[in-house]
């Protein structure tokens, strides 16, 4: 009982002790160690404290400026939001505020209250580029998020839900040639460490997934405790060998700013070896998010070393193998980097195209996604251009990864829907789908023609050929960004159930293009094909009377015959000429003979249609279309005038199908290949 009672008296000695302490506590000094040294979440809490004991006005709009701040780095953008306003109306003096109110209603996709505010800080730092930048990027932002059929809106962007958790999930990156296993960051339960005094989670550790056989990635596990510390671990990178891993490491410590620093390790067995620091990195700087290059030898990350240009910038350091040594750093040049903030760099498998993220360039909130292109020099030159929506969103966007050379991979993002803080999304182009279709009919009765020849040439020089089945029908897969012609042949086997003498070619052709097409289409190219008949007619061939000289007009349906000739490059025909039943009947003999000859000589001579495809024959007043016994009951003279008229005709037949010009050069003829199933994507690269 005596011990029971000593015990509870010293317990009310501690606790005024306690009181007496907290009393005295001086939360202000206490909030700007903690938000100095990053420890935002922390900080937070404190200079919420602090507010009701400070009594000055400038005091406490410093305070909630601040406060304002640690909840946008910790990315708590409504939080944000509040204290920005509430600094403004207390006055705070730096228009900074005003500036970063206009970033966080950007990054939650309320552009016009952004654009009103950019506007605001414009006004206030007229020199200032970044209230211009900041209502360029609403706008642009806007055009983005609307944007339809065009190259990015293709894009299919999906939340990984099965690899996601409620914390944040983040920085993706392969760890094998097969793309098989992901490696990325997280601040779920289950972590190495206690509560991170930045971010209020759970401390960052690596996790591994595996793709099944079924594409399904498996249940996130952690990594090798070789590599997983009670410090924060984060961002990595693994060779294409798979030999080697980069990754930040970053300590923390209480009331003290510790710096992330770059560290890799080597393969060892199934695991990996002990983090090794890279021998440039500084521990009075911070060094993050590294990338390597696709040859193992450039490896590229983020830090805000002395020379920069303004926030933190992409650099990168170089092998040297004669060394065995990492290079000092080098900064990636002014076209990249900015005075805000450029991170998360990643470098293509072309180890030309640099992917990274950026808070100044123009964007559409937060983080955005960038790509750049390095010169023949090696260096960066050319302005960044930005991926769009809906790879980018109001929130932060970064941590992007691609799956070889394909348009497809993951990346990072805290954009509204998702299931934690940061989630790790994938994207995919999906292919477009392009199909010409069509069918091919008799120009008499719209019935179907089979074993016609359609002619597909595309301007990536490839040609196809198809035969219409019984249905007169025939379909093509087309390719992305390329221009076609369609044309359709015939030969001796293009017949239809009436017309069993073939069909005749024509110079219709149809032109169609898929480049700048960025949505799956179908297209449509019908023929209509003229029946050969044992008596083809054509416009009628003016002669003078009883003469075979032909008339100037009578050359116009001479080179129609002319054209049918060039379509139909295998024909042979014959010229028959008629006349009508009046006169000697020797003499109209003779006449429609050399009136079928005046058209031979016509062709032959002036049209250069080989003399081998041509044959006359005069048939004088043998093959009467109109007999004189109807002929003589039509009532006026000029009735009876219009019939001879249909018995005095130029017509001509098919007599051959198989002609080969000799002299025609052999490479001047396409050469047409059947479509085989899948061709048309033949050229992706796998």
């Amino acid at each position: 009982m005596k011990n029971l009672k000593k015990l509870a008296l010293t317990t009310i000695a501690i606790m005024a002790f306690v009181f007496s302490v907290s009393a005295q506590k001086n939360y202000l000094k206490d909030a700007d160690v903690a938000y100095e040294n990053h420890q935002y979440f922390n900080a937070i809490e404190l200079y919420k404290q602090a507010y009701t004991k400070v009594k000055k006005a400038d005091a406490k709009a410093r305070i909630l400026f601040r406060t304002a701040d640690a909840y946008q780095q910790i990315n708590d953008l409504k939080g944000a939001e509040t204290y920005y306003s509430k600094a403004i109306k207390a006055k705070y003096p730096d228009p900074i505020a005003i500036l970063n109110l206009a970033d966080v209603l950007k990054a939650q996709q309320r552009y016009e209250e952004a654009i009103v505010e950019y506007n605001n800080y414009k006004k206030e730092m007229p020199s200032d580029p970044r209230g211009e930048n900041g209502v360029k990027s609403c706008e642009l932002a806007k055009q983005w998020k609307d944007a339809k059929n065009t190259p990015e809106t293709r894009l299919k962007v999906e939340n990984m839900a099965l690899i996601n958790s409620k914390e944040s999930d983040f920085s993706p990156s392969y760890a094998d040639k097969k793309f098989n296993t992901l490696i990325f960051t997280s601040t779920r339960q289950g972590a190495t460490g206690a509560i991170d005094v930045t971010t209020g989670q759970n401390h960052s550790d690596l996790y591994e997934a595996k793709l099944d056989k079924n594409g399904k990635w498996s249940t996130p596990a952690p990594l090798a405790s070789t590599i997983v510390s009670k410090m924060n671990e984060a961002s990595v990178s693994v060779s294409k060998k798979g030999d080697m891993m980069f990754m930040t490491r970053c300590p923390e410590g209480k009331n003290k700013q510790l710096k992330c620093q770059l560290y890799f390790c080597k393969k060892q067995g199934p695991s990996w070896a002990e983090p090794e620091l890279l021998p440039f990195c500084v521990d009075s700087i911070a060094f993050a998010h590294p990338a390597i290059s696709p040859n193992g030898k450039v490896l590229y990350f983020t830090s805000k070393l002395a020379g920069g240009y303004g926030g933190k910038d992409i650099w990168l350091s170089t092998y040297d193998d004669k060394g065995k040594t990492w290079g000092q750093p080098v900064n990636a040049g002014p076209s990249i980097n900015t005075q805000g903030d450029e991170m998360y760099p990643y470098m293509a498998d072309d180890d030309k195209t640099l992917y990274f993220s950026s808070n100044y360039h123009l964007g559409m909130g937060g983080l955005d996604l960038f790509k750049a292109e390095k010169g023949t020099d090696g260096k960066f030159t050319k302005s960044p251009e930005n991926l769009k929506s809906p790879m980018n969103s109001a929130g932060d966007d970064f941590g992007i990864i691609f799956e070889g050379k394909k348009m497809k991979g993951y990346f990072t993002s805290n954009r509204e829907g998702g299931k934690g803080s940061d989630d790790i999304y994938s994207f995919i182009l999906p292919p477009l789908n392009f199909n010409l279709t069509g069918t091919v009919v008799s120009a008499e009765n719209n019935e179907p023609v089979m074993n016609a020849l359609i002619h597909l040439k595309g301007s990536s020089g490839d040609m196809y050929e198809f035969k219409t089945l019984a249905d007169g029908k025939y379909n093509f897969k087309l390719k992305e960004n390329t221009s076609y012609e369609v044309t359709v042949a015939t030969d001796k086997s293009t017949t239809s159930q009436t017309f069993k003498l073939g069909f005749l070619a024509n110079k219709d052709m149809g032109k169609l293009t898929t480049v700048d097409e960025n949505e799956s289409k179908d297209f449509v190219k019908d023929f209509a094909l003229t029946p050969v008949k044992a008596e083809i007619r054509f416009p009628a061939v003016q002669y003078d009377l009883g003469k075979a000289t032909l008339r100037p007009e009578s050359r116009d349906s001479l080179n129609f015959l002319y054209q049918t000739l060039i379509d139909n490059p295998s024909i042979v025909i014959e010229l028959q000429a008629h006349t009508d039943s009046r006169g000697n009947n020797k003499a109209n003999q003779k006449l429609s003979e050399e009136r079928a000859k005046s058209c031979v000589d016509y062709l032959n001579l002036e049209k250069k249609i080989p003399l081998e495809r041509l044959k006359s024959k005069g048939w004088g007043e043998e093959k009467l279309l109109i007999k004189d016994v109807v002929i003589n009951k039509a009532k006026t003279k000029e009735e009876k005038e219009a019939l001879h008229q249909k018995n005095r005709r130029t017509v001509f037949r098919i007599v051959n199908w198989d002609y080969v010009d000799p002299n025609a050069p052999k490479s001047d003829k396409p050469i047409y290949k059947p479509q085989v199933k899948g061709e048309e994507n033949s050229e992706e690269v796998e």
